[in-house]
């Protein structure tokens, strides 16, 4: 028995619903998929902290060689080294994330 118009026409509904339903899903599990984030602070960050690194080793051994006191510099004494190589150090891990 031959089917109804109808018939063909429910049934390609269904086919372009089903197709509708499928890219749908495909579109969401996409955006589901995290993107990686720009990396555009990276340079000014990585190198704005190696400069006050840098900065601060030299103004701690310009001022501890003249005897100049700055009171938090002074303050930490040896400890300066370890901040400015620290920050340093900092530097080169954040510039380990640039892409």
């Amino acid at each position: 028995m031959p089917e109804s118009r109808i018939r063909k026409a429910a049934a390609e509904k269904r086919k372009q619903s089903d197709r509708a339903a499928i890219a749908e899903k495909r579109d969401q599990r996409q955006r589901t998929v995290a993107a990686p984030g720009s990396r555009q602070w990276v340079p000014p960050t990585f190198i704005t902290v190696g400069l006050v690194g840098v900065l601060w080793l030299v103004v701690y051994y310009i001022t501890a060689s003249v005897g100049i006191t700055i009171p938090v510099i002074t303050d930490l004494g040896g400890w300066n080294v370890l901040i400015g190589m620290g920050a340093m150090a900092a530097a080169f891990g954040i510039a380990t994330l640039w892409k």
